[in-house]
């Protein structure tokens, strides 16, 4: 059974550090994080046409990363230095950089492992793509979580550097889809709050025959797509399964709200295979 929800705040990311960054676990919150929003949440702004800003250098072709670039291994002397005596790994047990196409949020936690780019213990610091997204484009990638609590994050149209700067992720710049989050109870589309009571969600329900109730499963690997084709309005599917819509009279475009990247509370998650295409 899917439930829509109305009225969000719009506010722009916050950008200094905190030792309290992040967002309440799925399940282990208090009542006002436990997957619904509280009655106190302010309506967001009704739409204006106030003109945003242009994004520079646009992607304009695809771009791909199947993470099987052999950057260094994190944490090891560069390329020409001398490491210390026995701290290289062998091959295939080295945590590698992601890269320099990929910005994280925060050191020591995004590292790519056999051929995927893995997150744990994040705390919604998160790791954006350095490519500039249209307005329009479709983003598609693999994504497994190694516990049963899912909580599968990704987040859309934002502005590439942002991360939670309190205990809730409240303050994002962008659109979130949370695949099992909740400790598994929620699939859900959100607009910079992901409690806000104007999201759209799912929920989930492990003995429905409805495969978009379905909780995300341990270890088993699901392909996603986010697109927006028409500068408003996005759309979510998960292994073909269109999930959730978000149509936007305030859309998120133009300078700030023109990035990709992956998220994560605490569970280990990983991607794979990310493809990110401009649409007309």
């Amino acid at each position: 059974m899917t439930f829509v929800r109305q009225g969000a705040p719009w506010i722009v990311g916050l950008f200094a550090s905190s030792a309290a960054a992040g967002c309440v676990p799925p399940g282990n919150a208090t009542p006002s994080d436990a997957g619904a929003p509280t009655s106190t949440t302010a309506p967001r702004p009704a739409a204006t046409t106030a003109p945003t800003m242009p994004s520079p250098d646009v992607m304009r072709a695809p771009f791909e990363d199947d993470f099987e670039h052999a950057e260094r291994p994190t944490g090891l002397a560069p390329a020409g230095g001398a490491a210390e005596a026995g701290a290289v790994p062998p091959p295939d047990a080295a945590e590698l950089d992601p890269g320099p196409d990929w910005v994280p949020t925060v050191a020591g936690v995004w590292h790519v492992e056999n051929g995927r780019l893995c997150g744990e213990h994040a705390k919604n610091h998160g790791i954006w793509l350095k490519r500039t997204l249209p307005v329009n484009a479709r983003i598609e990638f693999d994504a497994v979580s190694q516990a049963a609590d899912g909580d599968l994050k990704a987040e859309f149209w934002g502005d590439g550097r942002s991360f939670a700067t309190a205990l809730s992720y409240t303050n994002a710049t962008s659109y979130l889809t949370i695949f099992g989050g909740w400790h598994n109870t929620f699939h859900v589309l959100a607009r910079i709050n992901e409690h806000a009571t104007d999201r759209k969600e799912i929920t989930v329900d492990k003995n429905s025959d409805d495969p978009r109730e379905k909780p995300a499963m341990a270890g088993q690997l699901y392909h996603f797509k986010v697109e927006r084709s028409d500068g408003k309005t996005v759309r979510w599917w998960v292994d073909g399964n269109e999930m959730l819509t978000y149509p936007d009279p305030a859309p998120l475009v133009g300078l700030g709200h023109d990035h990709f990247g992956f998220n994560d509370w605490d569970v280990k998650v990983c991607f794979d295979n990310v493809r990110v295409a401009p649409l007309p």
